[in-house]
């Protein structure tokens, strides 16, 4: 029984006559927190876009849990692969209401205590709830997104760049759940970070450089 969860083959993206992924070629183990490192511009974020069904590949497939992303219903897909923006993807309202998005597309009810359960664990109390989004710091805002990607536990959570334009103690705070979340909650991890400190706590790391894995 293979323990893959994810499969990338042989996937090209070009883009305007360039070409910015160039036939990548690995899988991703069910439960393993990878992070792509390499210089900017080199692909990273498009590779993770890809896997997300953001963008489609060129060339080559996606395959998530031995079926190709392109035959699932991307809606229920990214339910399970769930996307995190580097510049949390807000909307304009209560912390409530973002937290109750995920319910609401699937016509379940929204579940306050879990929510309070899950801000205790990245530093805030119940009371930011009622706060507007536009109160809140950078920080506070990426947290906030965080629960409301796993709210509903995804099997993979793909972070883009997640912690790149925090403080120190709000990177801090990312790291300790992101590690929690692939040690307890065994939700496989695929990120992209440039962060010393995210790239020591990977089991692995891939460096892509011009498109391409570097092998070296």
């Amino acid at each position: 029984m293979t323990n893959k969860i994810l499969e990338i083959n042989d996937v090209s993206f070009n883009v305007g006559g360039n070409t910015i992924l160039s036939h990548l070629d690995f899988s991703v183990n069910k439960g393993e927190h990878i992070t792509v490192t390499g210089p900017s511009g080199g692909g990273k974020s498009t590779l993770l876009k890809v896997i997300a069904s953001m963008l489609t590949q060129t060339e080559g497939s996606i395959i998530y849990k031995g079926k190709n992303i392109q035959e699932i219903n991307p809606i229920e897909y990214r339910k399970k692969v769930s996307y995190l923006f580097q510049n949390p993807a807000l909307f304009d309202s209560t912390v409530k209401d973002n937290l109750a998005f995920p319910s609401s597309i699937r016509d379940d009810k929204f579940d306050e205590a879990k929510s309070i359960q899950l801000l205790e664990r990245v530093s805030l109390d119940k009371s930011y709830l009622s706060k507007q989004v536009k109160e809140l710091s950078g920080g506070e805002k990426q947290r906030i997104a965080l629960i409301r990607n796993i709210l509903y536990k995804p099997d993979i959570l793909l972070l883009d760049e997640v912690t790149s334009s925090l403080d120190m103690e709000n990177k801090n705070i990312l790291h300790d759940i992101i590690g929690e979340l692939n040690d307890k909650d065994k939700i496989t991890i695929l990120s992209v970070s440039h962060d010393e400190e995210e790239i020591k706590r990977a089991n692995r790391v891939i460096r892509i450089i011009d498109g391409k894995v570097d092998t070296n």
